[in-house]
């Protein structure tokens, strides 16, 4: 999703957040800051399910643990920053006992997927990954739909570009999933 602009000044905490009114708007908070996210596509919805369903698939048939999409995870307090990757993976060991809350989750999902809409800058998007892989993200895919390409950022700092007819893998992150890339738009 894109970024539109930031919406206050003072400092917001994460309660706060999660206490606004939806209207159809969208919100992240970076380091206190309430930004405000444009609705995303068509295409970008399509891609969402398409690489949702398919990892949901494979996880539950594995009892890996969850997929989640839209789904704010806190990961980090005082300032707080919650932020909302269109699709991700939490394994089952990290699960909290009482299942997924009904609230922002804390810390980083071990898989982020965001799929770049048209007006996101380089800047927003490598801000996104910086965040979820300083906080404990241990694979981030970036979906390039202008392209038909995926960016994989490892914990371990390595990058890799994908293209249509290359495999996406999960690596020990997501163990035994694959795609194609072409299969996800």
């Amino acid at each position: 999703m894109e970024a539109t602009k930031v919406l206050t000044k003072a400092l917001m905490r994460a309660e706060d957040l999660f206490k606004l009114p939806d209207g159809g708007r969208h919100y992240e908070l970076v380091r206190g800051e309430l930004i405000e996210m444009s609705p995303p596509g068509g295409q970008h919805g399509r891609i969402a399910l398409r690489v949702g369903s398919r990892l949901l698939a494979h996880v539950e048939s594995r009892q890996l643990g969850q997929v989640i999409v839209e789904s704010g995870f806190r990961l980090e307090s005082n300032p707080d920053t919650v932020r909302g990757p269109d699709v991700s993976f939490m394994a089952a060991s990290r699960i909290p006992a009482g299942g997924i809350p009904t609230g922002f989750i804390s810390g980083a999902p071990d898989l982020a997927v965001e799929i770049v809409s048209p007006g996101d800058t380089v800047d927003e998007i490598q801000a996104k990954v910086d965040d979820y892989l300083s906080h404990g993200t241990q694979q981030v895919w970036v979906i390039h739909p202008a392209t038909q390409s995926v960016t994989v950022y490892d914990a371990d700092g390595t990058t890799q570009r994908l293209r249509k007819d290359d495999l996406l893998d999960g690596g020990e992150v997501v163990p035994g999933f694959s795609a194609r890339v072409g299969e996800l738009f």
